[in-house]
């Protein structure tokens, strides 16, 4: 019997569908003699695959357990693998352990396999320690937000021999992390050819996780990689096949271009590089609002705070938490109080220090439900001042279904950890406040957020904080040379935003700044409104399968 689904998806196994199995070991088995390893070898699923297709070329049943090896960290997984394959008639060399305490030896002719996806948050230890070793004894230093595939892939290449053959199912996080860059990198310095299956649907039912098949074989160093895009499991693309497409990445890039047109990515790419853009470092530092450890217990509506007795100095205005209500081009003081007037957590519990009675029994009361145990609160001292930035002069939300929203804060409220602050280089303050948040409503700057951020669970869009710093926002010049028609037209552009027609305001500030400043014409905005479409629609409709697909469990 197996272990139950949630103790699988602990340890990272998810098992692969047989249409991917047989495909993978069809790709890579290529003579009756080739030895093949299975690095994390589950209950079979590769070891079947590779084994039939090694019998379809002709190899003896009573060579295949030489021939065939695997790693199971998991005993139970390696028992069941042994009694699968015993089944079918066939034997395989099954060892029980870890495989990154396993020495590399290049003598496999191919390794195939779906290595372990853990994310780095739950991957620590260790169990990350040797993950890590093992991805540097080939030269490559994996940063500390790596999940655990990235190191299993560098890994499991050094088991191959020169011209052998890679074949792994990895999550599509290695085209769009960027912890994933030294893979990438890796990939095209060690192989001599990469090729990637990408899938329109889901792969895994109950993954939220996009999945990519990686072909790499030979060794000498990749010009580009190659990009399939299947319907689904059942359309996997022939080797020869003519729709597979190049792409030259930059060193270490992501490589989500290969997702859009090439001739919209170099248009992209060099008005994101040209004097009309620069990124939204250039005008200043995103940062993370106030972790508080507890919000609801630190965030406090109105009549609450009145209850407890806490006065005003005991609280700061604060945006309430999460970022629904960040709509339009500004958020001021009138719609704070409109959300406090609601019933919204407009502050947070902040006194200067605990000696009033109303904030010690507050405090009390927090030690009560136990709030000072959480992480954040036991590492500062007093576990109840929460540290706060200052009020930031943008308001910037990071994780969206349709955009990003980028507002100026003339509320003038702190933020917690469910937005990102953007404070504006002094010189950048007045014109940044004034315009770049009804700058950034255009085509190129939206669609470089889904260049530059990542797919999340549900379809979300969502932003760490150096990609934010790398969102493509108008210049300063351009701003200063744009900045009375971009003043007319706001009127026109927020009650466009009020009305629910984002692509309306999206399109008079086209005008002003693509058009107008820049000299695009109509035929390369749409190029580049149809490669921000396709991205956000892809991401948006596997959200909706995922979402559709957990209601049927």
């Amino acid at each position: 019997m197996t272990d139950p689904a949630s103790f699988r998806k602990a340890r990272g196994a998810f098992f692969t569908p047989a249409t991917i199995t047989a495909y993978l070991a069809g790709w890579a088995i290529r003579a009756p003699s080739d030895r093949v390893f299975e690095p994390s070898c589950g209950e079979a699923g590769f070891l079947l695959a590779a084994g039939a297709r090694l019998r379809a070329l002709g190899t003896p049943v009573e060579r295949l357990e030489a021939q065939l090896q695997g790693v199971e960290i998991h005993p139970a997984s390696a028992r069941q693998a042994a009694r699968l394959l015993a089944g079918q008639g066939m034997r395989a060399g099954i060892e029980v352990g870890d495989f990154f305490e396993r020495a590399p030896a290049p003598v496999f002719d191919a390794v195939i396999g779906n290595p372990p996806y853990v994310r780095y948050q739950s991957f620590s230890g260790e169990a990350r320690a040797r993950a890590q070793r093992a991805a540097l004894a080939a030269g490559v230093r994996l940063t500390g937000l790596s999940s655990s595939w990235a190191a299993f892939c560098i890994h499991a290449s050094r088991f191959l021999r020169p011209e052998g053959r890679l074949a792994l199912v990895l999550p599509g996080e290695l085209l769009t992390v960027n912890y994933a860059a030294q893979v990438r990198r890796f990939l095209l310095q060690r192989f001599a050819r990469v090729r990637l299956v990408l899938f329109d649907t889901r792969v895994f039912a109950g993954v939220l996780e996009d999945v990519v098949l990686l072909l790499a074989e030979g060794q000498g160093g990749a010009p580009c990689f190659e990009l399939y895009q299947a319907g689904s499991p059942d359309a996997l693309p022939a080797p020869d096949a003519p729709a597979w497409t190049e792409h030259h990445p930059e060193d270490g890039q992501k490589w989500t271009p290969a997702l859009i047109a090439a001739d919209a990515f170099t248009l992209y790419r060099h008005i994101a590089a040209g004097p009309g853009f620069t990124p939204l470092l250039d005008w200043g530092e995103t940062w993370l609002g106030a972790v508080t450890g507890n919000n609801a217990w630190f965030s406090l509506g109105r009549d609450e705070a009145a209850r407890l007795g806490l006065a005003k100095d005991d609280l700061l205005r604060i945006s309430p938490p999460g970022s629904r209500h960040l709509q339009g081009l500004v958020f001021d003081r009138r719609a704070w109080e409109g959300l406090v007037a609601a019933g919204a957590a407009g502050f947070l519990f902040h006194p200067a220090d605990g000696s009033d009675a109303a904030v010690c029994r507050r405090i009390d009361a927090g030690r009560q439900r136990r709030v000072h145990t959480a992480y954040k609160c036991r590492v500062r001292s007093p576990w109840w001042r929460v540290p706060m930035g200052a009020v930031p002069d943008l308001l910037l939300t990071y994780m969206d279904q349709d955009r990003p929203r980028l507002l100026t804060n003339d509320a003038r409220v702190h933020i917690l950890n469910s937005v990102y602050g953007v404070t504006l280089r002094p010189g950048l303050l007045r014109l940044g406040r004034e315009l770049l948040p009804l700058a950034f409503l255009n085509s190129l700057s939206l669609l470089g957020a889904e260049m530059v951020g990542r797919s999340y669970g549900g379809g979300l869009l969502k932003l760490e904080p150096r990609e934010a710093d790398m969102l493509p926002v108008p210049s300063p010049a351009t701003l200063r040379a744009a900045a009375p028609l971009l003043r007319a037209a706001r009127p026109a552009v927020e009650e466009a935003l009020r009305a629910g027609n984002a692509a309306g305001a999206v399109a008079q500030v086209d005008c002003i700044l693509l058009t107008g400043q820049l000299g695009l014409d109509d035929g390369e905005i749409a190029a580049l409104r149809m490669a921000r479409a396709l991205l956000s629609q892809r991401r948006r409709s596997r959200g909706k399968r995922r979402a559709e697909g957990a209601r049927d469990t």
